[in-house]
Order: structure tokens, then sequence, then C-alpha cells
């Protein structure tokens, strides 16, 4: 609930606002760090390393407790989600990829456990970290840009190996110079033209899920600025939101495995 000492502009700045860490004049300073390349967003950090270890940890007692008889519902749920990662990936890819089928489930269950934590209500856990004395707390990490572009990033590094690895630097190089017009007078127009499909894909991957989720969290704290009003209408909220935060983390996890394919296609 908003406090009566803010405006709705100070409201909501105060609930966009990172718990931010950065060095000044060789000193680390907190949330003072507007401009600064070197800061840190611990907020978005901390519970992004939080529920990573959290997926692990769940799917790793499950793997060891697994049994061949009548599965109890979590592992029940685990091997659901397996599967269905599984055959998303042999519907995908027909290639041969050990690498492939884990990172799609990681990247599926990660994501989907940062989006979940959108329906938490906004001043729970920032209230109870004001309440310590922490005054800015941001728990959905995938509404922070930085994270998102973390995880693309990455996945761009993938495509550029896999395409080198399954191509040779010959093979990567004739891709981005020699497509679509195979002719030495149209290379610097094909390298503009693939160069820019080729970066479009980690700026895409980490923009749509960062927009979603950003979306979504600033309309439930509008909706907190209601006062006694909002219980009904978050829960309203939150019933349609599930759909983006499972659709968004499935869009992720299928665009990652879709590249992958591409960059280790022979054309």
């Amino acid at each position: 609930m908003a406090g009566a000492e803010q405006t709705t502009g100070e409201y909501i700045q105060h609930h966009l606002q990172n718990l931010q860490v950065c060095r000044v004049d060789g000193d680390w300073v907190w949330n003072q760090c507007a401009g600064n390349f070197y800061t840190i967003n611990v907020d978005s950090m901390f519970f992004s390393i939080v529920l990573g270890v959290a997926f692990l940890a769940l799917f790793r007692k499950v793997a060891k407790r697994a049994t061949s008889g009548v599965p109890g519902r979590l592992q029940a749920m685990v091997e659901t989600l397996v599967e269905f990662v599984d055959t998303s990936v042999k519907d995908t890819f027909h290639g041969e990829n050990k690498l492939l089928a884990p990172l799609g489930l990681t990247i599926f269950v990660w994501v989907f456990l940062m989006n979940l934590m959108d329906l938490i209500p906004v001043d729970w856990i920032p209230g109870l970290a004001h309440a310590i004395g922490i005054p800015y707390l941001k728990v959905v990490p995938t509404t922070d840009v930085n994270i998102t572009f973390a995880m693309s990033i990455s996945v761009f590094i993938l495509i550029i190996f896999y395409s080198i690895k399954a191509k040779g630097i010959g093979g990567f190089t004739k891709e981005l110079t020699l497509q679509p017009f195979n002719h030495p007078l149209a290379i610097p127009f094909n390298l503009v033209l693939e160069g820019v499909a080729l970066l479009a894909k980690p700026v895409s991957l980490a923009l749509r899920l960062f927009g979603n989720l950003y979306a979504g969290e600033l309309i439930f704290i509008l909706i907190a600025l209601l006062g006694i009003w909002q219980l009904p209408l978050h829960f309203l909220w939150a019933v349609f939101h599930i759909l983006i935060i499972v659709l968004q983390a499935f869009i992720f996890m299928m665009l990652t495995i879709v590249y992958l394919a591409l960059a280790q296609e022979q054309h």
C-alpha cells in the first residue's frame, strides 16, 4: 500500500528503483549510481541467484529420490517438464547436441521462477526490506533489462560458437558475406543485412522478456495504489498474468532452441 507521505509518482518511482551499489572515486557507495557504468543491481543479482540455486536444489533432490514405481507429485511434475522440453528440442532440432535439452530446461524453469516473483504483492517483500533498513528492493529479476540482456548475450555467444563449430570460420564468414546475394560486389550489402539479422536475435530475446514483465509489474504497482481495493484487482490481474509468465519463459526457451538449431544447419 502506498505510504501517506508519498505522492503517486514517488511511489511508482520508488518501486521501479533497484538497490544499487557502484564504485565512485575508489569507494563503493549505495544508491548514488545515476549514470555510473560500474553499477551492480544487487537485488536483481540476489533474487536471480537464489532462484537459480532453488531450481538446482529442487531438481537434484527429485533426481536423487526418483523411483521407477508410481512417482510422487513432485517427481511427476519434474518428469513432465523434462519430457516437454525434450520433445520441444527433438521437434525443432534434428541433429545431435547434448547441451541443447539441458539448456532449454534450465532456461524455461529459471525464467519461469523469476517471472513468478511478479505475483507477490508489490509491497510485501519491499516493505519487509524497508523495515530492516533497505530503502529499495525489486524482486522480479526479469524486469531488469541487465538480467535479460545477460541471458540473451549468453545465448548469442553460443550461437556464434556453434555456428563456427559446425561450419568453420570460413563457412560462418561466407554466411555473413555471400547471403542472400552470392556475388562479391554484394558483400557489403549482405554483411549489413546478415549482421543486423544476427544482432537482432539477442536484442529481441532480451527486450521481449523485459518489456512484457516490466509492463506487468507496472500494472501491479498501479493496482497497489488503490489501497483496500487492490486485493481483488491484484487477484484478477494475477490470473491473467500467469499466462504471460509461462508464455514468456516458453518463448525464450523455444527461440533459444531455434537459434541454436539454425546456427548448426548447413545451408
